[in-house]
């Protein structure tokens, strides 16, 4: 079996444990082919959790569930040095983050010093105790949910947190058809006690050896500078309509330019394909652009949105 079809197996699997939710899916092996994290936005009830946790069985990862409520504290993430009396030594437990899958839900609940402690595990792949830094597993992928409709008590995310988040996925309802699916999937499981056996498809060195695969497909010069005109575009969006002028405080940042050329390079080798096209660009900006463009009060005030100003920016801007 070749890697592209393993992982196409690897797909299938998780389309078929994860019912009517193929845009997660599709976006959850693109954020671990460019190594990237996940932050989900949408209802609960919607296989958010279930999606991250077949995941991990699929790859047979570790799979560590972290709940942020507003009294999370740091060391609840990353561990703490418990005293020896026997010794009198101190000695590093470690915490949930040195799981390989972590699911930070509801993650806008729990305060900045939490929220900074992941911020450095996101980025760093590592958490420093005191004057000690612990390095995270080599194969480390955080996938965060908030929940839009209560916006009690919660703390909305930095902006550079927000940045290290690959995609901003939003999660939508399954339609009609494949609820009835769900509720054949949910019958079955009953049945079994609420546990099914998910056997691995694929393995973390698969895994590694596939992100180097996506790194070595060809992507053209020009297509290089349309990634680029587009991250510059929500910068500065009068340049490619004047009637623009104001709309944006803060464009994407060169992270964002790099995150648009990992997911269009997983796209395309998903697809089977050896080259990235100008469609995978545009079918994944939504998603790498979606939390990295603030939008001025003006335009806010106006009914504007960053997805309905992506859209606009991809008509707008050139293409190769």
């Amino acid at each position: 079996m070749t890697l592209h079809t393993r992982f196409l197996e690897l797909q299938a699997r998780l389309d078929a444990e994860v019912l009517g939710q193929k845009h997660l899916t599709a976006r959850l092996l693109m954020a671990l082919l460019a190594d990237g994290h996940l932050l989900l936005e949408g209802p609960p009830g919607l296989a958010k959790t279930r999606a991250i946790k077949v995941l991990a069985a699929l790859i047979d990862g570790s799979f560590h569930r972290l709940q942020f409520t507003p009294d999370l504290l740091p060391a609840d993430l990353t561990g703490t040095e418990v005293f020896r009396p026997q010794d009198g030594s101190f000695h590093f437990e470690r915490g949930p983050l040195f799981h390989e899958f972590v699911l930070a839900d509801e993650i806008n609940r729990a305060p900045a010093k939490v929220q900074s402690a992941l911020l450095e595990a996101m980025a760093e792949r590592q958490v420093t105790i005191g004057r000690q830094t612990y390095a995270l597993p080599p194969f480390f992928m955080v996938m965060a949910t908030q929940n839009p409709i209560e916006q009690e008590g919660t703390y909305p995310l930095p902006e550079a947190q927000l940045d290290r988040f690959l995609m901003q996925v939003q999660v939508d309802y399954p339609d009609a058809g494949m609820e009835r699916d769900i509720l054949a999937l949910a019958r079955k499981e009953a049945r079994h006690g609420g546990k099914v056996s998910i056997e691995p498809v694929a393995t973390r060195e698969q895994v590694f050896e596939a992100r180097l695969a996506v790194l070595d497909l060809h992507l053209a010069g020009e297509l290089e500078d349309y990634i680029v005109r587009i991250a510059e575009a929500t910068r500065h969006p009068e340049s490619v309509d004047p009637a623009l002028s104001g709309t944006v405080r803060y464009g994407a940042s060169p992270r964002g330019t790099i995150a648009l050329e990992r997911c269009a390079r997983a796209r395309a080798w998903l697809a089977g394909r050896d080259y990235v096209s100008p469609e995978d660009i545009q079918r994944i900006a939504p998603d790498v652009l979606r939390h990295r463009v603030l939008l001025g009060y003006e335009a806010q005030a106006g009914g504007m949105t960053v997805d309905r100003l992506v859209a606009t920016l991809l008509q707008k801007v050139r293409v190769p």
